[in-house]
């Protein structure tokens, strides 16, 4: 069983002058979830090698008992250094795709021309691909066979208009995740804020928020098993 996570590589919060990128827990709870379950796991990013993490969820309110682990462990840390390149990454190697989010991945992922295709790639050859929280986001531009929006008429989540809201970053991030999916015809649904949930529609699995990322992960295991 082999899984490849996505991660961003896009580091600036819009034009705030701060720093973004992934969202540590939605990697690391998903990774364990993988690696204990016996899975290979590799990871990706658009400008392979380091990406950058996002510094909020490193302080202490943002950190798990996973989180703590992942930084622990070396051979997760080495294996984060040293992402792949997006760009030479074949969808035939793996049976699964995952999306970390954080707010990067609205910047760069969603345009990128290499996860466009990875996710078009993997979904049309009868394989699952899910994502958390923003990086529901880089489906956007994502399309069918028959050309029309991958989300468009399916159950979808990511993070909430609401959620974005208590984070202040409404008049910052480049589109909202919610409207995005809605505007492309997604049946979107949500829980309260920052509880968890998860919509799986066939092979396309998305989960809302970061408390949604281990839940995200474990509805990937059981399509694969």
């Amino acid at each position: 069983m082999k899984i490849l996570i996505v991660l961003t590589s896009h580091d600036q919060l819009g034009e705030t002058g701060k720093k973004t990128g992934f969202w540590l827990e939605e990697l690391a709870a998903p990774y364990y979830t993988f690696i204990d379950a016996g899975a290979d796991v590799t990871l990706a990013s658009p400008a392979g090698g380091q990406p950058p993490l996002d510094p909020k969820s490193n302080e202490p309110d943002a950190q798990t008992e996973t989180t703590k682990r992942f930084e622990a462990d070396e051979v997760a840390m080495q294996a984060l250094a040293n992402t792949h390149k997006l760009s030479e990454v074949l969808n035939q190697d793996f049976d699964a795709v995952f999306y970390p989010g954080g707010h990067g991945p609205l910047w760069d992922l969603t345009k990128d021309q290499h996860s466009i295709s990875l996710i078009e790639q993997t979904l049309q050859t009868n394989k699952p691909v899910a994502l958390v929280c923003h990086a529901p986001g880089v489906l956007r531009d994502v399309k069918n066979a028959e050309g029309r929006p991958i989300v468009e008429g399916k159950s979808v989540t990511g993070f909430s208009n609401t959620e974005e809201d208590g984070v202040g970053l409404t008049d910052i991030v480049p589109f909202l995740v919610e409207d995005t999916l809605k505007e492309k015809g997604g049946q979107y649904s949500k829980a309260e804020d920052w509880q968890v949930h998860v919509q799986q529609d066939g092979l396309l699995i998305t989960g809302q928020n970061p408390a949604s990322s281990a839940a995200t992960a474990e509805a990937l295991l059981k399509l694969l098993k």
